[in-house]
């Protein structure tokens, strides 16, 4: 994993980002400048095409990103990602138009020759992109893992791989001879009496994942594991190892410590001004944009049934403040007649015709954005609670009360990365990747969640 700005991305995604993006911006100076013929000042015709290659080859990386072909997964199948490739294809090269006619400076250049040839390199870019996945040496796409531990944090580990990245293979669990609990068979198990360097070698391992339930009492070979380190294996405990794979600060992988003497967790004055002005920039101009859908949406709310287009709610919002939210109403107004506060469900019949649309595609969070401009919250930040619930996961959940440290967002990176929480356990698991966004967080990050909101807005992706 590479880490960019404060966020973690697999190297294979930096590689292939940077080379399409100089891909890209080579096709678009070698076109401006066999159009402007031999004549032309090859500094400043190449200069004016890699600017607008690059502008370009951003635009198809955030589609890219978007729609989620930067992700590497067992469980996304072959068709749906060909289907977003075909997609993505379309939008970059509608885009690509768009910023070709926007950035062209000079009447020489011709429009559609331009145009053609960038469209022509990202269909390259696409069909090397499904090629690469079956002809690439195994050697040059796997890494090889060994897992050190055998109990039930070495199984979550295993669990994670298996999931999150289709080329990662676990050669195997390293067992502890102090561990009082192993779960994993022993037909998985590699230790059999060899030292963990001999382990490493023989198998080619190239990353050691330390997952040891204990680590005290003389559990992990330290003398072995910076033998291996020096060697060139990379060794990482396991809330590490969450926290750069899945984006999560896993409860069940660290500890208070972590958070007090981990890096992160910056709330400096700059940060906050810088991520005050993009806010308010960021929601004039979703505002205007989405003025038109805002006005359909609450006529088709009056129509649809009885009762108020917008409704108010008290959350919880910056250092626990309590402040009132604001969104288009979505279930019957006697949703909550015995004055209850209940989780939203999938299927939920309190949800009006209308609503399951609107919600579905998220319209009805839009009016949170003049929520923005006022300050009360961000266009990226955890999502804002009741404090009905607040109450009662700050006393079940550890640490539940840390993601109050930022101001809450529109979208943010749990609402990207996990579907509608339902229960105290879905709480949980977005409450982890909450952590990961407080510890994290910059401007950086907050434009991967919203290019990844998109994606998540085409595909409907955990909407109840």
């Amino acid at each position: 994993m590479i880490k960019v700005f404060g966020h973690y991305f697999h190297r294979r995604t930096v590689l292939q980002v940077v080379c399409e993006a100089v891909l890209i911006g080579l096709v678009s100076a070698v076109s401006l400048w066999l159009q402007r013929g031999p004549n032309a000042v090859a500094s400043e015709v190449m200069a004016e095409g890699v600017f607008i290659g690059g502008v370009v080859a951003l635009a198809f990386a955030g589609v890219n990103g978007a729609l989620g072909l930067y992700e590497y997964s067992r469980t996304f199948a072959k068709g749906v990602m060909r289907t977003r490739a075909v997609l993505a294809w379309g939008v970059s090269c509608v885009v690509a138009f768009v910023l070709v006619v926007l950035l062209q400076i000079d009447e020489g250049y011709n429009l559609v020759s331009t145009f053609a040839m960038l469209a022509v390199t990202m269909s390259l870019v696409m069909i090397w992109r499904e090629l690469s996945v079956e002809t690439l040496p195994q050697a040059m796409t796997v890494q090889r893992v060994l897992i050190y531990g055998a109990g039930p944090r070495a199984r979550s580990v295993a669990e994670s791989l298996q999931q999150s990245d289709p080329n990662v293979q676990v050669v195997g669990f390293f067992a502890s001879p102090n561990e009082s609990e192993i779960t994993v068979p022993e037909v998985q198990r590699v230790s059999a009496g060899r030292s963990l360097t001999d382990v490493v070698r023989d198998h080619d391992v190239d990353e050691i994942v330390v997952a040891l339930t204990e680590r005290r009492g003389g559990s992990m070979p330290m003398r072995e594991l910076l033998d291996c380190k020096l060697q060139g294996v990379r060794v990482v405990d396991i809330a590490r190892h969450f926290e750069q794979k899945l984006g999560q600060i896993r409860l069940d992988a660290m500890s208070a410590g972590y958070l007090i003497f981990g890096e992160g967790f910056n709330q400096d004055f700059i940060r906050t001004l810088v991520k005050r002005c993009f806010d308010i920039v960021g929601a004039l101009v979703l505002i205007l944009l989405s003025l038109p859908i805002m006005l359909i949406a609450a006529l088709a709310i009056r129509i649809d049934s009885p009762g108020p287009i917008l409704y108010r709610q008290e959350r919880v919002g910056l250092h626990g403040r309590i402040f009132h939210v604001v969104k288009f109403r979505s279930m019957r107004t006697d949703a909550e007649k015995d004055g209850v506060p209940q989780w939203a469900q999938a299927g939920d019949s309190r949800v009006t015709r209308v609503g399951r649309v609107i919600r579905k595609v998220r319209i009805d969070e839009l009016p949170q954005l003049f929520s923005v401009l006022k300050g009360d919250m961000s266009l990226v930040g955890p999502r804002p609670e009741r404090q009905y619930f607040v109450e009662q996961l700050t006393r079940d959940i550890p640490f539940y009360a840390v993601r109050h440290s930022v101001k809450p967002g529109v979208t943010g990176w749990a609402q990207v990365r996990y579907h509608y929480a339902g229960s105290l356990s879905d709480t949980t698991e977005k409450l982890q990747y909450d952590l990961y966004y407080v510890k994290n967080h910059s401007l950086f990050l907050d434009f991967v969640i919203l290019f990844e909101t998109v994606g998540v807005v085409l595909t409907g992706k955990g909407a109840q």
